[in-house]
């Protein structure tokens, strides 16, 4: 099975720092922090944001059901700045509307562009469902959050496939591993009494 493609946490801030406006910011906050499928998130209106709560109700692209999904306050600060910029939508309407000429609701398409300007500047192809493999291997690797509270969130119908998620990248494990290497090699130490020459027999010097 091949290992989920996530976005290692430098790429990341490397890529929201190619976001041009708060709207972007927004969406990319939202899609890391509630692993929300591209489609879920662009369909999210007014009411479907829990601002108290730090929730949003997206309809579930498998069940078609309304379902909580949690989000980080950050992304729930740059959605705040976005619509004291831009103006709430009209009733009934995505949050997330277009910038350019009259405003209509940001396709999939669109934000698939967005994404693509900041990877042509980067070099990059980072795809928006690598974001939500972002999103399950940051949340799988919190020793805070059980896999079923993951499962729960990510709104996965089995366990294994959270358990795909429950994976270690070199690049994430530079500091351990710097750490590692520096540490010093363990003194090998015996209780008082033991002659020398026998220790040196048993375990060599």
């Amino acid at each position: 099975m091949q290992a989920p493609r996530s976005i290692p946490d430098h790429l990341w801030d490397e890529l929201f720092a190619g976001m041009g406006c708060d709207r972007d910011r927004a969406l990319l906050e939202f899609y890391v922090s509630s692993g929300a499928r591209a489609s879920e998130l662009l369909g999210v209106g007014l009411d479907d944001v829990d601002w108290s709560g730090q929730l949003i109700y997206v309809i579930s692209k498998g069940t078609r059901i309304r379902q909580p999904v949690p989000a980080s306050p950050n992304a729930f600060r740059y959605l705040g700045s976005y619509l004291a910029a831009d103006g709430l939508p009209d009733p009934g309407q995505p949050v997330w509307r277009t910038r350019r000429g009259d405003p209509r609701p940001l396709t999939y398409w669109a934000m698939r562009r967005i994404l693509q300007r900041a990877n042509d500047k980067l070099g990059t192809n980072w795809t928006l469902h690598d974001a939500r493999h972002t999103a399950a291997v940051r949340m799988a690797g919190d020793e805070r959050l059980t896999l079923a509270e993951v499962q729960t969130i990510l709104r996965h119908a089995h366990l294994d496939t959270t358990g795909r998620y429950l994976t270690a990248r070199v690049e994430d494990l530079h500091d351990k591993l710097q750490e590692h290497y520096t540490k010093p090699r363990p003194q090998r130490t015996f209780a008082a009494g033991y002659d020398p020459e026998d220790i040196k027999a048993v375990f060599g010097g």
